[in-house]
């Protein structure tokens, strides 16, 4: 009886052994089977020299091809500009650039799934469509813009979420890679999306939020005057923050915005303080991880000094140690523009067969609706009273330059900025690097990229 007994209890023990493996190999299945399929060593979907032969085709929102798969090999859109200018987002088959669709989906794009799988791609010999919300030609005229720059620039729809534009330069062809990529400084960051992960000094677009904290805790801000005689002098005898004009007496808030004054901004800054400053950064997403769906979003930063006065000055206006993500200023535009809500960008229009819009948007940056309405106010009234209409014919657009200093080089040229046009729901936001001041080329590339919109639907 008892050898009977100590039978069942090992029987039973190898029952209880065998359901816990099967549960720990389900599990593993479930949390790995995407990487261990995209693992470079599984020859279903790889070459030797690691290209993935086998993946579907990535194609934009016209349908035009940015990859494929054409008799064992990977191919790529036939005009070596647009393969240029695509590349960062498209991305590479790798894993050099990490952000990549090509990375980040290759799965999707193997038609995995945790049921089958890669059955699909067995069956059929190659993976699914992927189609993007890119439009290949807007990255054209984006890419072509900038000229010898180097940057980040992008649009979205900011009622949907669409991600239209992505383009980041240093960049290269795909097709044709360069030999000393790896050791020509004219390659330094290649890699690197801007876009999603290069943060950047800010310069005068800050002062969007400074102007937002201003709304929301000084009540009588659009009733107050300021002077500027081309410095806010915060210590006696010392040097102050230096505007970049003289503009004279009796400046309202609005004024102050459109000129762009460092020195009432400054002032402002100082008198809001660093805790109200920095909650009011930090509601709208600064010191935080942010996602674009799948894509990691590198964090902006913002942490202004509370016992220095100077430097909390220079802060408030986009300098000091601020630094700002393109894509994360592009969804607080889209924030403004929307009356509160900014959406997450998405690269992804259908994967595998599914509209990914089913997945609803995801909001990334929320803002208060009536700071919102003010914002909108002000940066309409930027290009209305101060820029010029005539920078962005037929646009209605809302916007903020900017000119950030960099010490030792020409200052980075920003703008960011919508349409606030019915049929044209999209925001842009540009930085040039080293380009000079955001009233010349960063403005001249977001008009000519939202020009393209406009005159070709999507």
């Amino acid at each position: 009886m008892k050898i009977t007994v100590r039978r069942a209890y090992v029987f039973y023990a190898v029952i209880l052994a065998f359901l816990a493996g099967t549960v720990i190999l389900v599990v593993n299945i479930a949390m790995n089977g995407k990487t261990w399929v995209a693992n470079p060593a599984n020859r279903h979907l790889y070459s030797r020299s690691n290209d993935v032969v086998s993946a579907g085709p990535v194609v934009d929102i016209r349908g035009n091809i940015l990859a494929e798969t054409q008799g064992n090999k990977r191919v790529y859109n036939d005009d070596v500009v647009i393969r240029k200018a695509v590349l960062h987002v498209l991305g590479d088959t790798n894993g050099y650039i990490s952000t990549g669709t090509q990375n980040l989906y290759s799965d999707s794009l193997s038609g995995y799934n945790f049921v089958d799988g890669i059955y699909t791609l067995k069956k059929h010999g190659v993976g699914p469509e992927l189609v993007m919300n890119i439009d290949s030609e807007a990255c054209r005229v984006a890419y072509e813009a900038l000229g010898n720059f180097n940057g980040a620039v992008a649009v979205y729809n900011y009622k949907t979420g669409q991600l239209l534009c992505s383009v980041s330069k240093p960049t290269y062809d795909l097709v044709n890679k360069p030999d000393d990529i790896d050791t020509n400084p004219s390659y330094s960051g290649t890699y690197l999306d801007k876009v999603v992960s290069g943060l950047y000094t800010p310069g005068s677009i800050m002062k969007i939020i400074t102007a937002a904290c201003a709304i929301e805790n000084i009540p009588d801000i659009y009733e107050r005057t300021f002077d500027c005689n081309g410095e806010y002098v915060v210590t006696k005898g010392q040097r102050g923050v230096i505007c970049n004009d003289d503009h004279g007496e009796g400046l309202t808030f609005e004024e102050a915005m459109n000129k762009s004054c460092n020195a009432v901004f400054a002032q402002i800054a100082i008198e809001l303080g660093a805790d109200k400053l920095k909650a009011t950064a930090d509601s709208m997403g600064f010191n935080s991880e942010l996602y674009a769906r799948e894509v990691r979003i590198k964090y902006s930063r913002f942490n202004p000094p509370a016992n220095d006065k100077l430097e909390l000055g220079w802060a408030g206006i986009g300098q000091s140690k601020t630094l700002v993500n393109p894509t994360h200023f592009l969804a607080i535009m889209g924030a403004i523009a929307n009356g509160g809500d900014g959406y997450a960008p998405d690269r992804i229009y259908t994967m595998n067969g599914e509209n990914t819009n089913k997945r609803g948007t995801e909001v990334m940056i929320s803002i208060d609706p009536e700071t919102a309405r003010q914002l909108d106010y002000l940066l309409r009234s930027n290009i209305a009273n101060e820029y010029g209409d005539s920078r962005f014919p037929n646009l209605e657009m809302c916007g903020k330059t900017g000119t950030a200093q960099i010490t030792g080089a020409t200052s980075h040229s920003w703008f960011v900025g919508y349409s606030q046009r019915d049929d044209l729901p999209l925001a842009v936001v540009c930085v040039a690097e080293n380009a000079g001041s955001g009233m010349k080329t960063a403005v001249n590339v977001s008009n000519k990229v939202m020009q393209h919109f406009l005159n070709n639907p999507y």
